[in-house]
């Protein structure tokens, strides 16, 4: 039996996962190679990029906007396109504006906000069209894999990236920086935009006549739908989760490379690696619930709740065993030690936008957008407060006159306890979903009575 005209097959999954990869390929290099060279090669506080990393996070609240723009609108493409085309200069500009940061450190640095906003701007406009397009034409059956698929391809676009960066970055210069950086921006953006041509027309030839897209979320404007959203107990708990393990997961993500530097005296192609090895454990953990599901046969929204758990609880061991690292002086085993945080990073990360994906379809046609708006919001808040908080948590304490290693161990170890707390939110997520009322059938309009 055919496909649903207004479903997306395994080809049309294939081709939104590659915007994921061309996404994370741009963004990977501004939040984490550049990081490492302002902080490393130029002598910078760490405060910097943590501030300028925040800064594009906190403009991603816009994400909520957004995603209502696509519920009305009806049409998730033109913000795809418009948001990957301002990511790609946001990139180009970042790099600049590092570069310049050597000799005119006042001018890079404002340059590096205007990029920075950019950045923001972009991620969060063709992050949230294309997950809403997603959840929009996915069936449900498919919201596992699915969700596997484009966390996947995203790693992919962060691996290669980073690897290919921390390759051509030997010898660093800042003529080369700018050339890496303007080959994989003009790439990634390529890329998006022959991955996402045709695809939503092509799901619409030939579909029944439906009521608008906006319909369900029009009347009353985005404050009554947003207010609408928030009175459900589901939506507001899973809110909560996203925030807490997201906060937890920016913290060691912006702290691995400089980390790596500061204390182990890692090249910046070295530590770019490092970051390669994290992703690679980030990509083995998706797979394994990949194969889980399979082996089930049909993974449910509860199975994914529970890897929710597993994940957040094998990342708090996994920040444990840096501080540990830090403290001991032992860096033979921080690629261990990086790839196992990764594989419980990928765990946590894939069975969370799996659940997203359920509770966001059961919120009813027209509503998917504004829901994914909302939990990128949430998550891009987390990255804002987890970054700003961690770097300025170790320049504070290297001011006070503690050793590099030492305030990387405290941070790590805070950071550890964020996990745990994430694990405590997932399991007051899975008794509360327990108690819904929940249909998740494909373009019925379901509901989710809290």
């Amino acid at each position: 039996m055919s496909a649903k005209p207004s479903e997306l097959g395994w080809s049309g999954l294939l081709r939104l996962a590659l915007v994921q990869t061309a996404l994370g390929a741009i963004v990977v290099l501004a939040t984490s190679t550049l990081n490492r060279i302002m902080v490393v090669e130029l002598r910078l506080p760490a405060l910097l990029p943590a501030s300028l990393v925040a800064l594009h996070y906190l403009v991603q609240l816009l994400r909520v906007h957004h995603g209502y723009r696509v519920d009305v609108g009806g049409r998730s493409t033109p913000r795809i396109l418009g948001g990957m085309a301002t990511l790609a200069a946001g990139g180009i500009a970042a790099a600049f504006a590092t570069a310049c940061m050597r000799g005119h450190p006042t001018a890079g640095i404002c340059a590096a906000v205007a990029a920075y906003v950019a950045i923001g701007i972009g991620v969060g406009a063709a992050g949230t069209a294309n997950l809403a397009l997603l959840s929009k034409r996915v069936r449900p059956a498919q919201r596992p894999l699915a969700a596997a698929l484009m966390w996947i391809m995203m790693i992919a676009g962060f691996s290669i990236s980073a690897g290919a960066a921390g390759h051509f970055l030997q010898p660093y210069g800042a003529a080369r920086l700018l050339q890496v950086y303007a080959c994989v921006s003009v790439a990634a953006f390529a890329l998006a935009c022959l991955a996402i041509w045709g695809v939503e027309d092509s799901g619409r030839r030939g579909a029944p006549a439906i009521a608008p897209a906006g319909a369900a979320v029009r009347g009353g404007g985005f404050g009554a739908a947003l207010a609408q959203l928030l009175s459900e107990a589901a939506a507001r708990r899973f809110t909560a989760f996203l925030f807490v393990s997201m906060l937890a997961f920016s913290a060691q993500e912006l702290l691995l490379e400089p980390f790596a530097g500061l204390v182990f005296g890692y090249a910046p192609g070295r530590s770019a690696g490092l970051a390669g090895i994290e992703n690679a454990g980030v990509l083995v953990g998706m797979l394994l619930l990949v194969v889980a599901a399979l082996r089930r046969g049909r993974a449910g929204s509860r199975v994914a709740r529970h890897w929710m758990i597993a994940g957040t609880a094998g990342s708090a061991v996994g920040t444990g065993l840096l501080a540990g690292i830090a403290a001991l002086g032992r860096p033979q085993h921080l690629p261990v030690a990086v790839f196992l945080l990764g594989l419980a990073n990928g765990v946590f990360a894939v069975s969370a936008l799996g659940v997203m994906m359920d509770l966001s379809a059961a919120g009813g046609r027209g509503r998917e957008g504004l829901r994914m708006g909302l939990w990128g919001a949430a998550q891009a808040l987390a990255f804002a407060a987890g970054g700003l908080s961690a770097g300025g948590a170790v320049d504070l304490l290297r001011h006070v006159g503690g050793p590099a290693g030492s305030a990387y161990t405290a941070v790590f170890c805070a950071d550890g306890g964020l996990f745990l707390a994430a694990s405590w939110c997932a399991l007051r997520l899975n008794a509360a979903v327990q108690s819904l009322t929940y249909r998740p059938r494909f373009g019925a309009d379901a509901g989710v009575v809290a």
